[in-house]
């Protein structure tokens, strides 16, 4: 797993889970090119030109506003997907992908950038009134919330899922709530019970066909994204075929029959 030192920037990798330190980690939606990939940061480090040229991204701002975040929340490491993958490595892309629903599973703290929402000043009586968290304060993400990219994307559902602690911040970084202040809200945009959300219920205990269906409304920018996002949340492993088409999600499926007999997942 390769991490952002907040201190430094620099970034550092951790071979097992056993030597990976607390860590924050950021869920976000991406914007294009205006997102710093791996390569563009490591070239940031040793040209000015380089580093020039990524200080004008909206993704560098982000980064920066996260790891400040970070290390208000006591973490010295930081994971960005943008920015911590190899893209260029397809063997590295997969074992990342497959190992995603995990990373943020053990993270500390799991930061949620909502760049489309602004902060209001919280209703008297709000259930997303701040709480001890470091930077919170008396704002609210107002109707933005629902509205939200965020809630659109395949791969946020996972990241929805897995985290333990979950903060919101509105697009100027502003805390807008929690994981549990929020918790109402969320289960209303989703669809997904609050036993789910506030892990009181593993995620296995939900039906296929439930899992499935948390999956609706929501859209990848590659069509075998739509089942690779999924990968964590059914607990499986698959290579990584980009170009496969609707292939991808035909085999999720497979292996899903192969290792549940929950029959759910044929009224899907």
């Amino acid at each position: 797993m390769r991490l952002i030192n907040v201190a430094t920037l620099q970034l550092e990798d951790f071979v097992s889970s056993h030597e990976t330190p607390p860590y924050a980690i950021l869920s976000h939606t991406w914007e294009g090119r205006e997102e710093v990939s791996y390569l563009e940061w490591l070239a940031a480090g040793t040209d000015p030109s380089a580093r020039d040229c990524i200080s004008s991204k909206r993704g560098y701002a982000k980064i920066l506003g996260a790891v400040k975040q970070a290390q208000a929340h006591d973490c010295a490491y930081l994971w960005v997907d943008t920015n911590c993958i190899d893209k260029s490595s397809s063997a590295e892309l997969s074992e990342a992908i497959n190992s995603m629903f995990t990373w943020y599973k053990r993270s500390k703290v799991c930061l949620v950038h909502l760049a489309d929402v602004a902060a209001l000043p919280v209703p008297q009586g709000s259930e997303s009134a701040p709480g001890p968290d470091p930077g919170s304060g008396s704002v609210d993400a107002g109707p933005d919330l629902e509205r939200s990219r965020w809630f659109r994307r395949g791969w946020t559902l996972q990241e929805l899922l897995a985290p333990r602690r979950m903060i919101f911040y509105s697009a100027d970084w502003q805390q807008v709530g929690t994981g549990s202040t929020l918790e109402t809200r969320l289960s209303a945009i989703t669809g997904i019970s609050a036993h789910y959300l506030r892990k009181d219920n593993p995620l296995w205990t939900a039906g296929v066909a439930e899992k499935l269906s948390w999956l609706a409304g929501r859209t990848t920018t590659r069509q075998e994204d739509m089942a690779y996002c999924m990968l964590g949340i059914f607990r499986i492993n698959m290579p990584l075929l980009y170009g496969e088409g609707p292939r991808a999600f035909v085999r999720l499926q497979e292996e899903i029959i192969r290792r549940t007999n929950d029959h759910t997942i044929f009224a899907w």
